[in-house]
This record gives structure tokens, C-alpha cells and sequence, in this order.
């Protein structure tokens, strides 16, 4: 069996808790030389809210998740004698720390300051090029030492970056059955029937709880539904990609897309894949679906239209290239279908304006 279709753990520990943070120094005593990997928000904020931490070494990452980076910073951490990373932050920091980490061969363990994507559980990193488009999709050796959820400093990050976690965690369920649409259930692989049965408990606590969690958070309230948000986006999300290699399709390929386009470096991963869920739905014939998703995307503040993208090249081109590379062999659309055409993900596009204006006017 191929390396990248192995079924996948997720870390060893979930510590999920108001202040976990501040119980870092005790777990990790059996290590010698730990070593933080972050970016200068993150590690700002794991001060704040860390408490008297070790003064272990630290090392910043230049924001591109790049192998360039990776092995800059895997020649330091070698020097330094780390025996275990920190990754501190988002999902490129988490990302840029599973590299290193496997470049030396040592365990990792990871502290999201951001609710913005599973990479915090996931044995399998995004690489971009120094310029930020994307690169590859790596898969590690080795999964996770130990995530650390600490509540509190959750709600003291970026509103942006939490409604981008529970969008890139949307897309869980309607990428994988867009992928077995039409299969008997029961003749799939035990562990598929899992991933499946564990998306759509995914999709029913983000229907269920994310108004109100969000709302939670704009108050600074720690709510039982915002902590069932952050554990389904770190933890539920994660498991459904670890039972099952083939779980990616049409949103994450026009996120991967849109990276082309260099107004969107700015928009939050989850915002962008949140777009290409619409548009797969739209090119898989589920019209309905997406009026039903629109007042969500709306009321939540997700990307629900071309005009929110902020792309000022032309729209037919920009739509080309975007769609040209979502539907490339190396992408995951044609984990749906092998035959998607781009001027099949190109009319799907269209025919999401064209549904936005029929809602919306």
C-alpha cells in the first residue's frame, strides 16, 4: 500500500481545558530540549496566557509553510539539540513544525492559537512555495506527540480565523460523500463507513452550535458550545482524514486554486475553502443544498460570492486559472469524478452567481 494511503493516528494526547497551556512544563519532562517553533502573534499570545513557561529556545518561521523554511529551520533546531518541537499557532505554524519534526526525526507537539483548521491533529502537512502559492500536500512518519487546546487563549484570538476553522470543517462532510456519492455504503471499507459516520457528526454540531458559539465568543464567554466548535474542528475534523487517505475533493482544490491569485493570500483558508464548498455543490447538481447553506454563509460571515474575493483581474480569466489548476491530475476533484473538466468547475462558479443573485438580488 502506498505510504499516503495508510490509515493515520491522531496524537497521542487531546489536552483540551481552561489553562491547558499552563501545564505544558510537567508533560513534557521526559523531554530534555524542547524547542518552540511560532510566528510573533502567536508566540505573543502563548505568553499571555502561558504563565512562568521555561526559557525554552525559540524559533520563528517566515509565514510560508515552505520546504525552504522547513529546512532552515530544521538546521537550527538541530543545533539547538531539540528532542521535541512546540509548534505555537496557526495552521502554517503547526504545518512548518510536522516538517521539521520529521526532517529530524524527533516528536512535535502542538498549541493552536488560532480555531482555523485541524492541522493541530492531522499527521500530514500543506506546503506553498516561498511566494505562498500552494505546493504538495506532505505526509508524515510519525503523528503527534500531544495537542494542547487551551480554551482561554482560543477566545482571546481572531474572530476571522475562528469562523474559518468551523468552514474548513464543513467542508469534512461534503467533500467525502461527494467522493461515495452513489456507492452502497455497506460494501465500503469499515473505515470509510467511520469517516463518513464521523463527518456528519461534524456537520451536525457545526448546524447545531455555531451561531450560538459565536455568539459566545463575541462575549468572551466560554460556552459548552463553543468548546463542542473548537473540539470538532481540532479533534472530530481530524479524525475523519486519518481513517481515510481519500477524503479531500472540490473545495480544497479550488482553495488550492485560488492561491494563484494573489488578493486571496490574505482571506483565511476556511474563508476560501467555505467558497469552494458552493462551488462544488453547485457542480455536483445540489442547487438546493446551497440555498439552504446561503442564510449559514450570510449570518456567519462565510464566502459565498465570486465579489467577496476582492480579485480585481478580470473575471473570466482569473475563473480560468483558478479552475485549470483545481482540475489538474494532481489535484483532488478528480476525487469525484476523473472527467471534471475546468469549464466544468468554471460553469459551477457561474452558476453560484447566478444562484447568490437569485437569493439575494
Amino acid at each position: 500500500m502506498e505510504f499516503e494511503k495508510l490509515v493515520r493516528g491522531e496524537p497521542g494526547q487531546y489536552v483540551a481545558s481552561s489553562g491547558a497551556i499552563k501545564e505544558l512544563p510537567a508533560r513534557l519532562v521526559i523531554f530534555q530540549q524542547p524547542v518552540i517553533v511560532t510566528g510573533q502573534k502567536s508566540y505573543a499570545a502563548f505568553v499571555k496566557h502561558g504563565g512562568n513557561q521555561p526559557n525554552w529556545p525559540v524559533l520563528f518561521y517566515d509565514q510560508t509553510a515552505s520546504h525552504e523554511d522547513m529546512n532552515r529551520l530544521a538546521e537550527k533546531a538541530k543545533s539547538l539539540g531539540a528532542d521535541v518541537l512546540i509548534g505555537v499557532g496557526g495552521g502554517k505554524v503547526m504545518d512548518t513544525t510536522k516538517g521539521i519534526a520529521d526532517r529530524l526525526g524527533i516528536e512535535a507537539v502542538f498549541v493552536p492559537t488560532l480555531v482555523s483548521t485541524c492541522a493541530c491533529s492531522t499527521p500530514l502537512l500543506v506546503a506553498y512555495h516561498p511566494d505562498h502559492t500552494f505546493k504538495s500536500i506532505d505526509y508524515c512518519q510519525r503523528s503527534g506527540f500531544m495537542t494542547v487546546v487551551d480554551y482561554d487563549l482560543l477566545l482571546d484570538s481572531p474572530r476571522e480565523f475562528f469562523i474559518s476553522g468551523i468552514s474548513d470543517t464543513l467542508a469534512k462532510w461534503y467533500e467525502l460523500e461527494a467522493i461515495h456519492r452513489g456507492k452502497n455504503r455497506a460494501d465500503l471499507p469499515a473505515l470509510v463507513q467511520l469517516a463518513l459516520a464521523t463527518a456528519k457528526v461534524s456537520l451536525d454540531i457545526l448546524l447545531q452550535d455555531t451561531e450560538t458559539a459565536v455568539a459566545d465568543f463575541d462575549q468572551n464567554k466560554l460556552s459548552p458550545a463553543f468548546q463542542r466548535i473548537v473540539d470538532t474542528t481540532f479533534a472530530i475534523a481530524a479524525n475523519v482524514g486519518c481513517q481515510t487517505s481519500d477524503y479531500v475533493s472540490g473545495a480544497h482544490a479550488l482553495h488550492n486554486g485560488l492561491t494563484l491569485l494573489h488578493e486571496t493570500h490574505s482571506i483565511a483558508h476556511g474563508l476560501k475553502v467555505s467558497y469552494g464548498i458552493l462551488v462544488q455543490l453547485c457542480l455536483t447538481g445540489d442547487r438546493d443544498e446551497v440555498r439552504k447553506l446561503l442564510p449559514f454563509y450570510q449570518k456567519n460571515g462565510y464566502i459565498y460570492s465570486w465579489k467577496q474575493l476582492g480579485v480585481t483581474e478580470d473575471r473570466a480569466a482569473a475563473m480560468q486559472k483558478v479552475a485549470e489548476f483545481a482540475t489538474s491530475s494532481k489535484e483532488s476533484y478528480i476525487n469525484i469524478d476523473q472527467n471534471i473538466q475546468t469549464q466544468d468547475v468554471v460553469k459551477a462558479m457561474l452558476t453560484l452567481e447566478s444562484l447568490v443573485e437569485e437569493v439575494y438580488g
